[in-house]
C-alpha cells in the first residue's frame, strides 16, 4: 500500500477533490481527480483515474436544500473514497481554504484551535469560508489522526505594499481587517513556481497573469511576488465574472438600498449570483455559450468583459512600472482563444504583438517572437500546489 495525499476544494456549488502519490517529490499528474457539482440543484459526481478513464458518472441521491445536500455531498464523499482508495494510504489531507486573513501567510497544520481561528475569518468570507471548514470537519471525522493542512487563497497576495492593501476608510475600521486581501492565490502560486521554465530569466520580471474562469481576477508579479491584484476585501471586486458584477460604485448599492427596497440579502444575490456575464447577456455565464451565441447581449457581455481585463491590465501595469509578460490562465483563459485575443489587441501600445495563427492553436506562447512583451498560455495546478503543501509536513 502506498502513501497518498488528498486534496479538497469544497465551494458553495461544488467540491473538488484529487488523489497525488506521495513520498519523494509529488507528481504533477494525479491518480485520480474529481468533482461533485450542481449542489443546491441536482448534486452529480464524475470521477476520472490517472489514464482519464471514468470512475463514475452519476447523480448523487441528496434532498433538497442547498445546505443539506452539501453536508450530503461531503458525507457520499467520504464514503466513495474509501470505497475507491484500495491500494491507496492517504497520509495528509490538503485543504483549499479561501481565506486566512492578515494571520495565515503560509500553510498550517489544522487543530482545534486554529480551527476556531479561521472560524473566526467567517464574517471576512460567508459565501466561502463555512463551506471550506465543512469539508475539514468532515475529513477529520474520517481519518481521525491524518494531519489536515490549509492552504490559503489570500496568503501569496500578503507580500503587496501595505499601501496597496488599504482602502480610503477610517483606520478603526482598516483594524477590524477591512482591507484588501486578493484571491486565487493559489493559482497565482503556481503559475509563479513554473514561470521560469517559459520564461527562464524574464520569469522575475513585471509579469502579469490573468486568471480567467468562473471567478476571474488578475495579479502583478515582480520577482514573482504579488504586488497588486484586482481581487480585495471579497471575492466581488475588480473584473466582471459568470455570475459576480466586479468592482462596483458603492452609489449603485445605496441606490438600491432606498429605491429598490434590497436588503443585504438581496444585494448579496444581486452581486454574487445574478450579474456578471449571466446579468448582462441575460442568457448565460458560460463563455462557450455566449461566444456563440448571435444575439446582441450575448455580444456585448464577451466585449464588456473583455474591455474590463484591459481597462485593469493597465492599472496593473502602472502598478509594476511597465510589464515584460502576460499570462491566461484558469478555464476561459485557457480555452477561450477568442477573448485572448480581443484582451492582446488593444495592448499594442504596451509592446505586445500577438500572434493570431498561435493563439488560434492553441500554442504555449501566442506572442510573436519580435513582441516586447511575451504573452503566453499556461494551465493552472492548484491541487498540485495544494498537495505540494501538503507533503510538506509529513515526516522525511
Amino acid at each position: 500500500m502506498s502513501d497518498a495525499i488528498l486534496t479538497l476544494n469544497a465551494g458553495s456549488s461544488s467540491i473538488k477533490f484529487a488523489l497525488f502519490a506521495a513520498g519523494g517529490a509529488v507528481p504533477q499528474q494525479a491518480e485520480l481527480t474529481g468533482q461533485i457539482d450542481g449542489i443546491g440543484a441536482r448534486p452529480h459526481l464524475k470521477a476520472r483515474d490517472r489514464a482519464g478513464e471514468v470512475l463514475d458518472d452519476l447523480d448523487l441521491p441528496l434532498g433538497a436544500g442547498t445546505e443539506g445536500q452539501h453536508a450530503g455531498a461531503l458525507e457520499f464523499l467520504v464514503r466513495w473514497l474509501h470505497a475507491h482508495e484500495a491500494g491507496w494510504r492517504i497520509a495528509a489531507v490538503g485543504h483549499r481554504v479561501v481565506h486566512g486573513a492578515e494571520r495565515y501567510s503560509q500553510p498550517i497544520v489544522l487543530n482545534d484551535a486554529a480551527l476556531a481561528v479561521l472560524r473566526g475569518f467567517i464574517p471576512l468570507a460567508p459565501l466561502h469560508q463555512p463551506h471550506n471548514l465543512a469539508g475539514i470537519d468532515a475529513l477529520r471525522a474520517h481519518l481521525p489522526g491524518v494531519p489536515q493542512v490549509a492552504c490559503f487563497d489570500t496568503a501569496f497576495h500578503r507580500t503587496q505594499p501595505s499601501l496597496a492593501q488599504l482602502f480610503a476608510l477610517p483606520r478603526r475600521i482598516t483594524a477590524q481587517g477591512v482591507r484588501r486581501y486578493g484571491f486565487h492565490g493559489l493559482s497565482y502560486e503556481y503559475i509563479a513556481d513554473v514561470l521560469p521554465h517559459h520564461l527562464g530569466e524574464g520569469a522575475d520580471g513585471k509579469v502579469i497573469v490573468a486568471h480567467l474562469g468562473n471567478g476571474a481576477s488578475m495579479c502583478a508579479m515582480a520577482g514573482r511576488r504579488s504586488v497588486a491584484t484586482t481581487m480585495g476585501f471579497t471575492a466581488v471586486e475588480g473584473l466582471m465574472m459568470g455570475t459576480r458584477t466586479g468592482s462596483l460604485d458603492p452609489g449603485v448599492l445605496l441606490y438600491l438600498m432606498d429605491n429598490e427596497g434590497m436588503d443585504a440579502k438581496a444585494l448579496t444575490r444581486l452581486l454574487y449570483k445574478e450579474s456578471g456575464l449571466l446579468g448582462v447577456s441575460g442568457l448565460s455565464q458560460d463563455m462557450r455559450e455566449l461566444l456563440a451565441s448571435p444575439a446582441p447581449e450575448a455580444r456585448e457581455a464577451v466585449d464588456l468583459f473583455c474591455y474590463r481585463i484591459v481597462r485593469e491590465i493597465g492599472s496593473l501595469a502602472a502598478a509594476l512600472g511597465g510589464l515584460d509578460a502576460l499570462v491566461f490562465t484558469g478555464g476561459i483563459g485557457e480555452h477561450a482563444a477568442p477573448i485572448r485575443e480581443r484582451v492582446c489587441r488593444p495592448l499594442a501600445w504596451l509592446g505586445l504583438d500577438l500572434d493570431a495563427p498561435a493563439n488560434a492553436a492553441g500554442t504555449q506562447r501566442i506572442s510573436l517572437p519580435e513582441s516586447r512583451v511575451a504573452a503566453l498560455v499556461i494551465p493552472t495546478n492548484e491541487e498540485w500546489m495544494i498537495a505540494r503543501h501538503a507533503a510538506g509536513f509529513l515526516p522525511a
